[in-house]
């Protein structure tokens, strides 16, 4: 048996061996793909062993994301990880979740588990390393993305929209392994698919390579082919494997997949993997100096790239540029909103995005082919198109492909040195809520723009007129929904945005609004919810966000049997982390008849009016016709909300 093979075999005994420990978990895929991925690290992989996070790296996704004890005995081999993290896998407060995740395990370049996102978030973090590359240096920045995906991910939608964009793209820095054993929880991949993957990714604008899983050979010259000079498209590897190889019994039997071994076939396949008996999680020293071979020449590598990166940052211009990016100003203008004015939210965040696109040089993004819409055009025509030709362009036409669009994003701002944008209409964050859900998840911080954002758009219609969709985005833990009633709260919610860890979402309006905000207002903005008209002992409060914070206004004008206070909330989640001291302030919890008006669904609302307090909303689809006439019919006009008020109260 080679060198080569017994380390293979003493990895996959770690595998066995953590699942076996927590009686749960995916052994057969990690089993089957070893091979690849223990010769991709030792050999070929840019790392430094001893700093996890070298920005100078090639990054490793695992975007089949259950076979995750595959790559903690990967790290466990590179020294980040140590022998009792392997021991309590799947246990709490341990380094090794049950799926990785990124801000918690030294390694870890994404949260994967949702199939196909992984995937995604590769392309993103290849276009970064693209983009890094062409504006600062291709021999620093311009490095590999290595992906695995399985039978799973490739089933995944979002993996052939992410795959149909890196191909368009010419992404020749990202290497996909396709871990094709054909097996998966219910059983044979024939039963749902008869998919050619060479033609479909060849299709794409994908170089393909298909191989035995298993011939060390074919993979050692897979990669080398994938580190050659002058490719240009993105590398698909198709791995012909076998679930759970080297089993003793259970070799190619799709019951392996998301179940331990039985403790008969665990013991005799450790056996056969030449596993000395009663050792768990055993590598010898022999195999491990194997593994590390070129840990010495990884680590030089990575003192030249420092030395070198310190010698162009004694070049004034490299280092404004590189600073653009890796220490990005926060110091950002403001712009005029006059009083008189009217504009819709989205208009202001596309002059907004505009005249930051020159201050922020990290910031890039781009619209699921609303441009018009989204009001981006102004941002693309500034900063130019990221195409094949012009990697240098921050601009990124990503068609209509909302859910690819936003995890690529999420890999854009995990990659490092990056703040992305994304945009399409709010009715179409579904498409996006498992990618905005696992970047909430990742600390990943990426501002989503979702334009048109209630039964104003009109004509549209129902299907486009969103309803529960900004209650249902707020659900989402660590994700900062904000919803601006003017130019000037759309700027401080985008400045909020720019300079938090978690992502956000800015929910902006088509239809023009008037500015309301006035400059004693703007440093309470940030703290998600003010108050913007108030009188001398009020005895009604009205809670309103967005396009609903002018029709509170013209209500408590009109209310003159009523004083009345006037709450904008721009953003739930920030106002609920403030001192309590404010969140009393801004409440008037001695106030009792209270209201809120959103033009969405009632449901939450209590938490600022209480069971007994008066919601104004719409829990019901739409309808094609004029704003005007939608607003009048369900009810949103001034005229309409102050006897509804008058008589709830009496």
């Amino acid at each position: 048996m080679s060198t080569t093979h017994q380390l293979v075999n003493y990895l996959k005994g770690m595998i066995i061996d953590g699942v076996n420990r927590a009686k749960s978990g995916h052994p057969g895929g990690a089993m089957g793909s070893m091979d690849f991925v223990t010769i991709l690290y030792r050999d070929f992989l840019s790392f430094d062993p001893e700093d996890p996070k070298w920005m100078g790296r090639d990054r490793f996704v695992l975007s089949a994301g259950h076979m995750s004890m595959q790559l903690y005995a990967i790290l466990h081999a590179n020294g980040w990880l140590d022998k009792t993290e392997l021991e309590n896998f799947r246990q709490l407060g341990s380094l090794t979740p049950g799926h990785p995740e990124n801000h918690l395990t030294p390694g870890v370049e994404c949260t994967t588990g949702p199939l196909g996102q992984g995937a995604a978030m590769s392309v993103g973090m290849a276009m970064a390393s693209k983009h890094h590359g062409a504006s600062l240096s291709n021999d620093l920045f311009n490095k590999k993305t290595y992906v695995l995906v399985g039978d799973g991910c490739m089933q995944e939608d979002i993996t052939l929209g992410s795959a149909s964009i890196a191909g368009h793209l010419g992404l020749d820095n990202l290497i996909w392994f396709y871990d094709k054993n054909r097996k998966q929880i219910s059983g044979d991949i024939n039963r749902v698919s008869s998919d050619d993957e060479k033609k479909i990714f060849e299709g794409f604008g994908w170089e393909v390579i298909e191989i035995d899983g298993y011939d060390h050979g074919a993979i050692e010259k897979s990669l080398a082919h994938s580190r050659k000079e002058g490719r240009q498209k993105p590398l698909l590897i198709i791995g012909n494997t076998i679930i759970a190889k080297g089993a003793k019994t259970l070799e190619g039997e799709h019951k392996t997949h998301g179940a331990p071994l039985p403790a008969d076939e665990l013991a005799a396949t450790k056996e056969a993997l030449g596993i000395p008996e009663g050792k768990e999680f055993y590598i010898s020293s022999e195999s491990l100096n194997d593994y590390r071979k070129n840990f010495p020449q990884k680590s030089n590598e990575a003192k030249k790239w420092r030395e070198t990166l310190e010698s162009k940052l004694n070049d004034k211009d490299f280092r404004q540029k590189y600073d653009g990016y890796f220490s990005p100003n926060q110091n950002l203008s403001t712009l005029e909103y006059p009083a008189d004015s009217k504009e819709a939210t989205r208009n202001s965040f596309g002059r907004i995005l505009e005249k930051w696109s020159h201050e922020r040089q990290d910031l890039m993004g781009g619209s699921a082919d609303l441009e018009p819409s989204n009001m981006t055009g102004g941002f693309a025509k500034a900063v130019g198109d990221f195409q094949k030709t012009s990697y240098q362009g921050r601009n990124i036409a990503f068609g209509v492909r909302e859910f690819p669009m936003s995890a690529i994003c999420n890999g854009m701002a995990l990659h490092g040195g990056m703040t992305p944008f994304d945009a399409t209409f709010l009715s179409f964050s579904d498409y996006s809520r498992a990618a905005l859900r696992l970047g909430a998840l990742q600390e990943a911080r990426v501002i989503h723009e979702f334009s048109h954002d209630s039964f104003m758009l009109g004509e549209d219609g129902p299907t486009h007129q969103p309803i529960e969709h900004v209650m249902s985005l707020r659900t989402i833990p660590q994700f900062y929904v904000m919803r601006p009633c003017d130019g000037k709260e759309t700027e401080e919610m985008m400045r909020v945005g720019f300079n938090h860890k978690f992502p956000s979402a800015l929910i902006l309006t088509r239809q023009k609004l008037p500015q309301l905000v006035r400059e004693q207002h703007v440093a309470d903005i940030k703290k998600g919810a003010y108050i913007l008209h108030d009188v001398k002992d009020p005895d009604t409060i009205i809670f309103a966000t967005g396009s609903e914070v002018e029709l509170a206004m013209n209500v408590a004008k009109s209310l003159s049997d009523h004083k009345t206070r006037v709450v904008s909330i721009p953003c739930w989640k920030l106002f609920f982390e403030q001192e309590k001291s404010y969140k009393e302030k801004v409440l008037g919890r001695e106030i009792k008849q209270r209201v809120s008006i959103e033009a969405g669904t009632t449901l939450g609302w209590e938490r600022f009016v209480g069971d007994q307090g008066l919601m104004i909303g719409i829990d019901h689809f739409g309808e094609s016709a004029p704003a005007a006439d939608l607003a009048h019919k369900y009810g949103f006009t001034a005229e309409q909300i102050k006897p509804k008020i008058e008589n709830y109260f009496s």
